[in-house]
């Protein structure tokens, strides 16, 4: 079950491995625990591999919490499945009219940040895909800025020519985006479409809430976004007024509005203090109008900025996979079935009842860019309709249903008895090859690891490997011979197995090769991280995992193939698309 991700023959691209520690959908996508993601990318977007690969060392080196390397891994798999074709097979920018944005050299910067108050400059490459890919809503956002006599400039520079100015502001990929504040430089830190760029700026620039003062003014914020949020009060001199404002200053992507008049209130309905959040899907609005505080705001918005059923697609990814709710109900289905919108209304009715614990998320089988998410949890085409449920909490879990009927009944009490604890994680596993153990190196799977590795009259190594590994692909022949060496040994047992493609409870792997002991007469598991060689490995297992060898001086957090499939070339190496 490896995740792998193909761009169009027309991009220049290379191999490259990524391993991905965490295969939740931590906080921005659904990734393989323990798994590597073997990628095909084009050069333009290989920071996700150099991405993955610094928070994976770092996590690792600090012992951070997992959801931290979860959080960044959205653009992994979200970007990489979603929006590669979309970059690669249009150029977005072509036609842009970006007479709005200014086109800096290292002879105008200083001048421009100088004479401009607020500067958003975007540092970006002729070649970058995502770059291309931001230009329709960058150029679009400076010009409703302009139209509306902002002082907020937009600028663009391309760091492939101002190698100088790349230098100077660490400009490390594509594109980078740099705030100018009075000269001040800040990072930025919002999306990436039209709308959260202007709110980003405006958050950043002004106050965090638009001052309601007539209808008029609810009615522009009610047109602005697709979701809102007003707080209206009383007074806005009160403490539930003073923790609506501290939570606009931090929720990027939607605009908030703060009023107190009587005009706006009526127009409202609203008599008492309360957050208003409307919306332009399901119901229109939900209310909070009780123990108004900080928490419970960003609860309200988060459990309420999201349609009861979001359709999985790059636009949506973030909020998706960036929000609170760390438990996901999914439904696999194909949108041309006759018997779609019966399956999703059934769905939806079912997300009623869940509102603010799961989100409920549409994956389109139709989209061949899906396959992938098909793939991982263990689908094939064929077996769509379908409902899975992951959760991020603590360590990634995959349920499935025991009944495949859709209905609203059904997976209200799959999703129910999530919640009460009586589910038990589906795992995946291949079946039992039958001449598993007519060779040398034993060949397991989920459904008889434990009947072996378990096996306490024995000594078993075992070499957990993913067929698409580098590295897996270079222990093969030592490991051979390993096996050679103990093939008629009545105590140990040398084994494999894909842990791409079979999933266990009880152990978890986190990069390619792990290669763990399971000594005879003994419930311990010990990992190996010495050298690998036949020597080395020798020592290992004769000693009951005591000798580990020699430790490598190098982690090895990703792996890049350097055979023949492999560019020879490098071509801009300093810089990498983000």
């Amino acid at each position: 079950m490896p995740i792998s991700y193909y761009t169009p023959e027309s991009t220049r691209r290379r191999w490259v491995f990524c391993r991905i520690n965490y295969i939740v959908v931590g906080r921005f996508g659904w990734l393989n625990q323990s798994i590597t993601c073997f990628t095909r990318i084009p050069k333009d977007i290989r920071v996700y591999y150099h991405w993955v690969v610094c928070l994976t060392s770092y996590t690792k080196k600090t012992k951070m919490f997992p959801g931290f390397i979860q959080a960044a891994l959205l653009t992994v798999l979200v970007i990489l499945t979603q929006t590669t074709k979309q970059i690669h097979c249009h150029d977005s920018s072509a036609n842009v009219d970006e007479s709005s944005v200014l086109t800096l050299t290292k002879d105008t910067f200083d001048d421009a940040v100088k004479n401009n108050k607020f500067l958003l400059v975007k540092f970006v490459a002729p070649w970058c895909g995502h770059c291309k890919a931001l230009t329709p809503a960058y150029a679009a956002a400076a010009k409703q800025l302009a139209d509306s006599g902002s002082e907020i400039k937009l600028a663009s520079v391309d760091a492939t020519v101002e190698q100088d100015l790349g230098k100077r502001f660490e400009v490390r990929g594509y594109p980078t985006l740099k705030f100018f504040v009075d000269g001040t430089t800040l990072e930025y830190t919002g999306g990436r479409s039209q709308e959260e760029i202007v709110s980003w700026l405006k958050k950043k620039t002004g106050p965090p809430a638009d001052d309601l003062k007539t209808v008029e003014d609810l009615n522009k914020l009610k047109e602005a976004a697709d979701v809102v949020v007003i707080g209206a009060f009383k007074d806005t001199d009160g403490n539930a007024a003073a923790s609506f404002l501290q939570v606009a200053k931090t929720v990027d992507g939607i605009p908030f509005g703060i009023t107190s008049n009587k005009d706006v209130l009526k127009e409202l309905g609203v008599s008492d203090d309360a957050i208003v959040l409307l919306k332009k899907f399901d119901e229109g609005r939900n209310d909070l109008t009780s123990s108004i505080d900080e928490a419970s705001i960003r609860e309200f918005i988060q459990s309420n900025q999201l349609p009861l059923v979001v359709d999985f697609n790059p636009q949506t990814a973030q909020k998706i996979f960036g929000g609170d709710i760390k438990v996901h109900t999914l439904f696999f289905g194909s949108k041309k079935s006759d018997d779609y919108e019966k399956l999703r209304g059934e769905f939806q009715t079912a997300a009623k009842d869940f509102r603010g614990k799961t989100l409920f998320v549409f994956v389109d089988s139709d989209d061949e860019e899906n396959e992938r998410v098909l793939e991982f949890f263990g689908l094939k085409a064929t077996e769509v309709p379908a409902v899975r449920l992951i959760t991020l909490k603590d360590e990634m879990s995959k349920f499935k249903p025991e009944s495949s009927e859709i209905t609203s009944n059904v997976l209200t009490t799959f999703v129910k008895s999530f919640f009460d604890g009586t589910l038990k994680p589906h795992l995946l596993s291949q079946e039992i090859p039958e001449d598993w153990d007519k060779t040398p190196v034993k060949v397991l799977v989920g459904k008889n690891f434990h009947s072996v590795a378990n096996d306490k009259s024995k000594t078993v190594l075992v070499a957990f490997v993913a067929p698409w590994c580098g590295h897996c692909k270079q222990l093969t022949p030592i490991y051979e011979q390993l096996g050679e060496k103990y093939k008629d040994s009545n105590d140990v047992v040398i084994a494999k197995m894909d842990a791409t493609a079979n999933e266990l409870e009880d152990i978890k792997v986190q990069s390619f090769p792990t290669i763990k002991l399971f000594p005879k007469n003994s419930d311990e598991v010990v990992d190996y991280n010495g050298a690998r060689t036949v020597e080395a490995l020798v020592s290992f297992i004769d000693s009951d995992g005591k000798d580990g060898g020699k430790a490598p001086t190098t982690e090895e957090p990703a792996e890049q193939q350097q055979g023949e499939e492999a560019e020879e070339e490098e071509e801009e190496p300093v810089h990498e698309d983000l």
